[in-house]
């Protein structure tokens, strides 16, 4: 048998776009949620330009750090990133696939490999981190020099 009830439509003012901002004075006092709002903010526009290079947040990070540390192992960089072994081992994986980089025994450990970018890595890397220079400058252009500088400096001191 049928249900005789019907319900009964949303109220316009339930389902119209809401147009007044929201408070959000106690969020905008935290740290933690002024972090993740730049966070995004600058995701968007590094994801947005990186796609060329076929290149996220972590690859990038690696290649950089292989490129003015080269040799560094993989134990090195998990520290440095804080990333899971098992997740660095997939990354590697792909750049070793793409041709980025290359494994060399360690000169100083017999038991740890080294990683070195391939001339193909450090071309890649080289116009990467001239892209980030410039994103990262669009991203903050609302600061000043001296203003961005000290916005690095206090974030430093919460993560290090």
């Amino acid at each position: 048998m049928a249900d005789s009830r019907k319900k009964s439509p949303l109220p316009v003012a339930a389902i119209a776009p809401r147009s007044e901002r929201l408070d959000t004075h106690v969020l905008e006092a935290f740290v933690g949620y002024n972090a993740r709002r730049a966070w995004l903010t600058v995701t968007a526009v590094f994801a947005e330009r990186m796609a060329v290079y076929g290149l996220k947040q972590a690859d990038f990070s690696v290649l950089s750090l292989l490129a003015h540390n080269p040799g560094a192992t993989s134990r090195q960089l998990c520290a440095t990133l804080d990333i899971l072994p098992p997740n660095l081992v997939s990354l590697i994986a792909a750049m070793d696939g793409r041709g980025l980089i290359e494994r060399r025994p360690h000169p100083h450990d017999g038991r740890a490999v080294g990683l070195h970018l391939t001339p193909a890595g450090e071309a890649l890397v080289h116009d990467a981190e001239r892209t980030v220079v410039e994103l990262e400058a669009d991203a903050s252009a609302r600061l000043t020099p001296r203003e961005r500088e000290t916005l690095i400096r206090l974030l430093k001191k919460v993560y290090q």
